[in-house]
């Protein structure tokens, strides 16, 4: 695989993320989503077997079912349409990769929190705020906040991502564009919240990333994939805890308990936290796809 991959880097301009490899085809964009996993903005040396496929899959499943609610970059997901010079890699690409339209991409990480979790409670439990924003009301662990709050961050390519208030997302775009795009990451996110809900699963908190092609905004990047979303197990909710995940939550508290100071180089990872990672990442799969991979 990663012989592969080295020969598709010769033949196309690429840039490689944390997770996703982006080679440019002109008008449009090839991104081939990788096994590496990252947490606290740094990826590990260990890869988790099948993670890309899922991510992928799960990716399209929702690209395909949010195009009542905004536009999206995908284009197809069947190798057999790509461009001919990509043939000698089917192998590799097949189920791990998408074709997607070029956008200019906007470059925050728009976060959608609908319960009080994981860094929104580090802050809160510190400052009373989450994301700058005051918060009134006395909350607990993993509580449902009365709506949805929108909570941006800078998006950088290596290092942490910087939280920033609503306020200055406004000040760093046209406010229109801006409203907009909180808007709708704040429905895209309500629209999964309602959908999983009903098979048992609570969506916490997730990201959405947007691009635009002329005065179009559209939804890129991945969608409510257990990398970018915090997923909770209905029937194991309770406020005041954490509950059970089927994300790489499960990898961050592994990383709390040792002691990381979540600086590079990132520790390895033993292989029960492989195992057990790709066996969440799995299972949310099927929840959401109804299928297996």
């Amino acid at each position: 695989m990663h012989e592969e991959i080295c020969k598709l880097t010769i033949v196309k301009q690429h840039r490689q993320g944390k997770v996703r490899d982006i080679y440019d085809l002109g008008d449009t964009m090839l991104i081939v989503t990788s096994d590496r996993i990252s947490a606290f903005d740094v990826v590990f040396p260990e890869p988790i077997p099948d993670k890309g496929k899922i991510l992928n899959s799960i990716s399209i499943h929702f690209f395909n079912t949010t195009q009542h609610i905004i536009p999206n970059h995908f284009i197809t997901a069947k190798v057999s349409e790509y461009p001919v010079e990509l043939q000698p890699y089917a192998a590799y690409l097949e189920g791990r990769s998408m074709l997607v339209k070029k956008t200019r991409v906007i470059p925050f990480e728009c976060i959608v929190r609908g319960y009080i979790s994981g860094s929104a409670w580090s802050e809160y439990s510190k400052t009373n705020t989450i994301g700058s924003m005051l918060i009134a009301e006395d909350m607990l662990e993993s509580q449902r906040f009365s709506h949805p709050l929108f909570t941006p961050s800078t998006k950088v390519e290596n290092g942490h991502d910087e939280n920033i208030s609503y306020r200055e997302f406004l000040s760093r775009m046209d406010e229109r564009l801006a409203t907009y795009i909180k808007d709708k990451a704040i429905e895209l996110y309500s629209h999964a919240h309602e959908t999983l809900i009903k098979q048992d699963i609570i969506v916490a908190d997730t990201k959405f990333e947007f691009g635009s092609i002329g005065n179009q905004l559209l939804l890129i990047d991945e969608v409510l994939t257990p990398d970018s979303s915090r997923f909770w197990a209905l029937d194991e909710y309770e406020m005041g805890s954490s509950p059970k995940s089927y994300d790489k939550q499960y990898i961050r508290d592994y990383l709390t308990t040792i002691g990381w100071d979540k600086q590079p180089p990132a520790p390895h990872l033993p292989d029960e936290i492989i195992s057990k990672t790709r066996d969440k990442y799995l299972a949310i799969h099927k929840i959401i796809t109804g299928k297996e991979i």
